[in-house]
């Protein structure tokens, strides 16, 4: 796992083996999220690949979307999408509700 370089507990990237860790899931599991497009990691090898910023926070919670909701990897890819065009809506009215 790589660390920043400040003595905080930010972390830059992650390798597979460390996102499963940290989301306590298996790494065939995070490939399937990597096929359906739920995450992009950068590296041209599974061996290389390293997920970072919002990859982290979106493997986190597909996690527990499949842990809590019992919902597959194809239906957690959906759930994230609306999730994060529902949010992208709620951004503009906010801006249009300032004015």
């Amino acid at each position: 796992m790589k660390k920043a370089k400040s003595h905080s507990d930010i972390v830059e990237a992650l390798s597979l083996q460390d996102l499963c860790r940290f989301c306590h899931a298996e790494a065939a599991w995070v490939i399937e999220l990597v096929d359906y497009g739920v995450l992009d990691p950068k590296g041209s090898t599974i061996e290389n690949w390293r997920f970072v910023g919002t990859n982290i926070a979106r493997a986190k919670k597909a996690h527990r979307l499949n842990r809590d909701l019992g919902i597959n990897v194809q239906g957690v890819a959906l759930v994230l999408e609306l999730l994060e065009e529902r949010d992208a809506v709620r951004r503009r009215l906010s801006r249009y509700e300032a004015i």
